[in-house]
């Protein structure tokens, strides 16, 4: 049976310096994409490649 599923998501407030702010903004642009849905891809790829550096340096 096809189920829709919606993603659960909830609504933070966080302060970047304006310059990095201006690169998101431009680089989503440049890709159709939204600043939220990059700024959660750079979180994501972040949070998935920080184990794997860890484990370089041990």
């Amino acid at each position: 049976m096809f189920v829709i599923k919606k993603p659960e998501s909830s609504n933070k407030t966080i302060r970047m310096p304006n310059e990095l702010i201006e690169k998101l903004e431009k680089l989503a642009a440049e890709n159709d994409i939204s600043f939220n849905q990059l700024v959660v891809q750079c979180c994501e790829y972040a949070l998935n490649n920080l184990q794997s550096e860890n484990q370089k340096n041990t």
